[in-house]
């Protein structure tokens, strides 16, 4: 079993940030947090992650992980105790891994375009493209799932991680664009994983509340633009 100091960089707002707390949270993990002012990036973060100068970064004995689905596998390999967070078969890995860099990448993306667009047209062309992603999120957690609970099975893992993260500020999106992303009639076995994932006991205090969100984007937005 893995020991040592360990410590969190980021904010409480940051999707990214969360699933490095999940799985710290699923692994019985003791961590310090270390909080990040976006607007005034410190020391500490650039020094840690001079490449992209982003949170989160974990530091386990003072040395700095970064890219939170990087530090999602370091946690799997290294605390070896507890549940495990990637599936054990090297096939199941690869899909998970594959469908991980399709949320960040490709699927999440559309959340942030959503946010960016402007007036009608532009916002439904945008839907569009997040709807299709929908379904085909649907069909992977059919088929990954296999009639469990969660993409990891009976147990929150790498995958519920991933895409669960990210909840708290789809539906922030939602209440300020007043659409509905993740649509119970279109994705129904997606929705109601949505639902288990965020009242299971390990993550509902980890995930941002949307109305939070919006709060904060907009101070965020004000902030930033009054600079």
């Amino acid at each position: 079993m893995a020991t040592g100091n360990v410590k969190l960089l980021g904010i409480w707002a940051s999707s990214f940030v969360n699933r490095v707390e999940i799985a710290l949270k699923i692994k019985s993990i003791e961590s310090e947090f270390i909080q990040e002012n976006l607007l005034n990036k410190s020391e500490l973060l650039l020094k840690s992650n001079p490449v992209y100068k982003k949170i989160p970064v974990l530091f386990h004995d003072e040395k700095p992980i970064c890219e939170s689905l990087v530090i999602l596998q370091y946690i799997d390999e290294v605390w070896t105790n507890g549940p495990s967070i990637l599936p054990s078969d090297p096939y199941d890995r690869a899909i998970s891994r594959f469908w991980a860099a399709y949320i960040d990448q490709k699927w999440f993306p559309l959340v942030t375009e959503l946010r960016n667009a402007v007036g009608k047209e532009a916002k439904e062309a945008v839907l569009d493209k997040i709807y299709e992603g929908d379904l085909l999120l649907e069909e992977a957690f059919i088929k990954i799932s296999k009639g469990k609970s969660f993409f990891g099975g009976d147990n929150i893992g790498y995958l519920d991680i991933v895409l669960g993260s990210l909840l708290g500020w789809v539906k922030a999106q939602e209440i300020m664009d007043e659409v509905k992303i993740l649509d119970e009639t279109k994705i129904p076995n997606l929705a109601k994983w949505d639902e288990r994932f965020c009242s299971n006991e390990v993550v509902k205090d980890i995930i941002p509340q949307p109305e939070k969100l919006v709060e904060v984007y907009r101070k965020y937005k004000e902030s930033f633009y009054n600079k």
